[in-house]
């Protein structure tokens, strides 16, 4: 057996079905499940019909690197959305089976273990995956901590010049997971010129940018970022996207991977050996999605309004505040993160994820315990009661 599977830590989720065994909620309540970010707006019908027609494709082994018209479409959807040059469709794109699968196999792509002492640079609190995929890789793990005393960014300044020097690898997510936080530029520049000196890639986790309150104000992800500032050829920098978030789509593992072409390269070569080809049926479904802004406009009008209505419901009771982007209430507890949710399972029967479960204990602190993450991706009626539920609870705390 791999050894390094035993350094895996609990996912977030086993950990909260561990909190939760045994209780048992109000028979008389129905359960409210507020604890998982997948998205439960319906799929546009256009998707289903695109995929369903591609069903066809089905008859032949689908390649790697992914249908040109495919590539090309994402190409495409980048430029408009980031206000950049074209990426280069044979290049600097490729199709992934959802940004989970590839953030994961991008480190197995970029870490090279024979050195002394690999690095992987995550945010903390973060996606669990980073970590998994780092290990996994051979590397270790440096935790930047995001606190609310600093607005929830990020203390990239903290991290020795000895740790930035073995790092080989960058993770970032903006919006942030789960803060809701977007980089500004400054802070894409502080990034880009830490990479250029000591060689590392980062990789733009950027699965909830189209999930945003202002029109005419989108996320900025590291390839506009890296445009602005002058930069070309994305240089050490890969963004990953995908159609879960965006087109309500979760169950159909589509996704992207785009920018330097080198780092790129190397990813489809180990692609090929690793099996991750994408479904002609789900290739062409894709497509579909994102040659369409329509859906993606009316989908976070429904996040907005949910927002709008259920935040200060909330903060009424519980401390928190709309973030910039994504669909996470990050609400403050009053005590620890995990009793509130164990309690708020037992009397209330909604269910939500501890902050602490979703960040790790890093130079004196967990910077997610003493908050709890909701998400609202439920309709507006099961959120607003969810919502409803745990301000009854918190009043009674």
């Amino acid at each position: 057996m791999n050894p390094r599977l035993d350094l895996l830590k609990p996912y977030p989720f086993e950990r909260l079905r561990a909190l939760l065994a045994g209780v048992a909620p109000p028979a008389g309540l129905a359960p409210v499940n507020l604890s998982i970010g997948e998205p439960r707006h319906p799929t546009p019908k256009l998707v289903l019909d695109a995929l369903a027609a591609g069903g066809a494709g089905l008859a032949h082994y689908p390649m790697t690197i992914g249908p040109a018209a495919l590539r090309e479409a994402i190409a495409a959807w980048l430029a408009a959305r980031h206000a950049i040059p074209m990426p280069d469709p044979a290049t600097e794109v490729l199709p992934v089976l959802g940004s989970r699968e590839a953030l994961f196999a991008f480190a197995q792509t970029v870490i090279d273990a024979s050195r002394s002492g690999p690095m992987v640079v995550v945010p903390n609190p973060f996606y669990q995956i980073y970590e998994g995929a780092a290990i996994l890789a051979g590397a270790s793990i440096w935790c930047v901590n995001a606190e609310e005393a600093h607005g929830w960014r990020h203390d990239w300044a903290g991290v020795p010049d000895d740790v930035w020097a073995r790092t080989q690898l960058l993770y970032v997510c903006s919006p942030d997971n789960p803060t809701g936080r977007v980089f500004g530029l400054d802070e894409w520049r502080t990034l880009f010129s830490l990479a250029d000196r000591h060689g590392f890639a980062i990789a733009s986790d950027e699965c909830y940018s189209e999930v945003h309150f202002d029109e005419s104000a989108p996320p900025l992800g590291a390839l506009g970022a890296a445009a602005r500032l002058g930069r070309t050829g994305h240089a050490g920098v890969v963004v990953f996207g995908s159609l879960s978030k965006r087109s309500n789509a979760p169950g159909l593992r589509s996704g992207y991977v785009a920018g330097d072409a080198k780092l790129v390269a190397a990813f489809l070569r180990y692609r090929t050996y690793h099996g991750s080809a994408m479904s002609p049926a789900v290739a062409t479904a894709s497509l579909a999605a994102w040659r369409d802004e329509a859906h993606v406009r009316e989908n976070r009008a429904r996040y907005a309004a949910k927002f709008d209505a259920l935040t200060p419901r909330l903060a009424a009771a519980l401390p928190c505040e709309r973030p910039d982007a994504a669909f996470y209430l990050w609400a403050k507890t009053p005590g620890d993160d995990a009793e509130f949710a164990k309690r708020l399972h037992a009397e209330e029967n909604v269910t939500v994820l501890p902050g602490s479960y979703i960040a790790r204990d890093a130079h004196g602190i967990n910077p997610g315990r003493g908050r709890i993450r909701i998400a609202l991706v439920a309709d507006e009626a099961e959120c607003a009661e969810g919502v409803d539920r745990i301000v009854r609870l918190a009043r009674r705390m």
